[in-house]
């Protein structure tokens, strides 16, 4: 393929990933966007193979058929309710290619740039494997703390702060010591030096951040991979690479500080490990009297109930209950009853987690509700569900300045008359902070596995 050809292959290919994610933002489009990134990803894949800069193509496509494979897999094996650490454990992907192209650019030995040419090369090579290294380790943590392989808790080490600004520091004394002895033929040991620093930074990074950060982190270490990846590309002189992981990067911080705003969260204290953290003193105690409910009453109060929210968490996803629940709203819509889904930005383990869930089960979009769209109106609602949430519906992080989540704007559920609350037990949710919701007046608990509870209310509705 002529060098032309695949210069124009390489815009089709940008233009659609542009279309992608301009699809991606709005649910009614989000499945034409993922048609529109997959086409793009093809054409820019094909056009590299057939390109004149592929001479080894055994090695090619043994590593596409190894990769498509283990892509397949994950697609078809892996749950919903492992999407966080399955994007997670991706994005390490990207971080350590990132880290092994710059390594292989770093010795490559038939090179013949001079001068300044081969001074921003080596920056270049430099700051791909510091991106690439802190990336690949942050996400290895995340994927770990996702999984629930490691406590979620953040780990605060004493002069936690200092030791960030050294590592830091560190980068930039090796970034210097690099830079000079690439002049005589060397640097390759303040460059594996620096490797490991970035390495330890990263996971440093991710394990100070509290659980109930997590949605941000995975969206902060999708903007790493992304300028990873257009690290990646000025290595390769490759102009497609540069403009997608400047894609995936900008989209990923913009996430980032959006989920912060909502949070009421400053970008720079979540990444230095400051949420999830008590603002000073103890917590309050969660003290109070829990009022149960079983599966009939709960169907009778939504037969009896005119305008009715449900609220999903991640113990949805993990009990897989968005189609049981799609079932009941359905019914509840037939016998005249309003019913509407209410949407924290941070619910879940992911961005968009819940959102992800609901469009799975064909839950109708108009329906469907962010946290700022109905946080005025819940004296208007009867009953409220919440299946499986914790943080993003309580209380302290409005009324205890000493809660791990003080200051973060919560969906407000307790103003309406009634709140059901399901859970498995009274645990705390992944942040592990108590909740006095479970404890209020107007408050009743339904215990047990959230699909199976919301089928017994499904059978008791349609009798």
């Amino acid at each position: 393929m002529s060098q032309s050809l695949v210069t124009m292959s390489y815009i089709v290919a940008t233009i659609l990933f542009i279309l992608s994610l301009s699809g991606l933002s709005n649910q009614e489009t989000a499945r034409r966007g993922n048609y529109y990134g997959m086409l793009g990803m093809a054409i820019a894949i094909l056009a590299t193979v057939l390109s004149g800069a592929v001479n080894s193509y055994a090695i090619l496509i043994a590593a596409l058929v190894i990769g498509g494979t283990i892509g397949l897999f994950a697609a078809k094996k892996v749950e919903m309710t492992q999407m966080p650490e399955l994007v997670a454990i991706m994005h390490s992907l990207v971080g350590m290619a990132a880290v092994l192209v710059g390594y292989a650019n770093f010795m490559d030995t038939s090179s013949t740039l001079t001068g300044v040419e081969k001074t921003i090369h080596e920056v270049e090579i430099y700051l791909g494997i510091l991106i690439g290294a802190v990336t690949f380790s942050g996400s290895v943590i995340a994927f770990c703390k996702l999984s629930e392989k490691i406590s979620g808790k953040p780990m605060l080490l004493p002069a936690r702060h200092w030791l960030n600004l050294g590592l830091l520091i560190g980068a930039i004394v090796l970034a210097f010591m690099f830079s000079h002895q690439t002049e005589s033929g060397g640097g390759l040991y303040p460059l594996a030096i620096m490797t490991v620093v970035a390495l330890l930074f990263g996971i440093h990074m991710v394990m100070a951040i509290g659980g109930a950060d997590m949605p941000v982190v995975v969206s902060m270490l999708n903007s790493y991979s992304g300028w990873a990846a257009a690290a990646t590309g000025f290595m390769l002189n490759n102009d497609l690479l540069i403009v997608t992981g400047a894609l995936v990067g900008s989209s990923g911080a913009i996430l980032s500080y959006i989920m912060c705003r909502a949070m009421n969260r400053h970008f720079l204290s979540v990444i230095a490990g400051g949420f999830g953290t008590a603002s000073g003193g103890e917590a309050a105690v969660v003290e109070g009297e829990v009022h149960p409910i079983d599966a009939e009453e709960t169907a009778q109060l939504l037969l009896s109930s005119k305008n009715i929210m449900i609220i999903p968490g991640y113990g949805m996803a993990v009990a897989q209950a968005q189609h049981t629940v799609n079932e009941i709203t359905k019914f509840l819509r037939d016998k005249g009853k309003k019913v509407g889904f209410g949407i924290h930005p941070v619910a879940g383990r992911m961005p968009g987690h819940m959102n992800v869930l609901l469009a799975e089960a064909k839950v109708p979009y108009d329906i469907v509700y962010e946290m700022d769209e109905i946080n005025e109106d819940w004296d208007k609602v009867d009953v409220s569900i919440v299946i499986g949430a914790n943080d993003i519906v309580n209380p302290s992080a409005l009324d205890d300045p000493n809660s791990p989540i003080a200051g973060m704007p919560v969906l407000e559920c307790w103003k309406g008359d009634t709140t059901i609350v399901m859970k498995r037990s009274m645990a705390s949710g992944y942040a592990g902070v108590g909740n006095p919701l479970f404890v209020k007046d107007n408050t009743r608990m339904l215990f047990g596995d959230a699909n199976k509870m919301l089928q017994e209310v499904l059978k008791a509705l349609k009798v």
